[in-house]
C-alpha cells in the first residue's frame, strides 16, 4: 500500500525540496530500516537528487530553457512539448536507503520534486519495503 504526499507548485519550471516532507512520512508510519520508493505518476515532472543551492538551481532550469529551445511538433497539442521532453530526462521514480528512521543520501543531497509544466498540484506516492 502507497501513503501519498501532495505538492502543490507555484511556477512553469521549479525544483522544490522534499526531503523533509518525505524524511515526516517516513517517520509518521515509524519506518526504521528498508527501502523507500517514491514514485510520481506525472508525464511532466520527475525527481532530482543533488545539491540545494540558488545558484545551482538556476542554471539547471536555465539549461532546461537552452536544450529545448525550438520548435517541436507536440506544442501544436497542448503547448507543453519542452516539458515532455524534459521528463524524460529526469526519473519518475526513486529508490532510497533508511538506516535507523533516517533516509541515506549523500553531505549535500537533496530531493527535489522538478516541475516542468506548473503551476500543478502533484502526488508523490510512497512505499515503505523493510529489509
Amino acid at each position: 500500500m502507497f501513503k501519498k504526499i501532495v505538492v502543490q507548485t507555484e511556477s512553469k519550471r521549479e525544483l522544490i525540496r522534499i526531503t523533509s516532507k518525505i524524511q515526516k512520512v517516513a517517520e509518521s508510519v515509524k519506518f526504521h530500516h528498508g527501502l523507500i520508493y517514491l514514485f510520481l505518476p506525472h508525464a511532466t515532472a520527475g525527481f532530482w537528487l543533488n545539491e540545494d543551492e540558488e545558484g545551482l538551481k538556476q542554471d539547471v532550469l536555465r539549461f532546461f530553457e537552452k536544450i529545448t529551445s525550438g520548435s517541436w511538433q507536440h506544442n501544436q497539442i497542448d503547448n507543453n512539448a519542452q516539458a515532455h521532453l524534459l521528463s524524460g530526462l529526469l526519473k519518475p521514480y526513486l529508490l532510497l536507503s533508511v538506516e535507523n528512521g533516517e533516509i541515506q543520501l549523500g553531505t549535500w543531497q537533496e530531493i527535489f520534486l522538478v516541475e516542468l509544466d506548473g503551476p500543478r498540484e502533484r502526488e508523490i506516492k510512497i512505499k515503505f519495503i523493510p529489509t
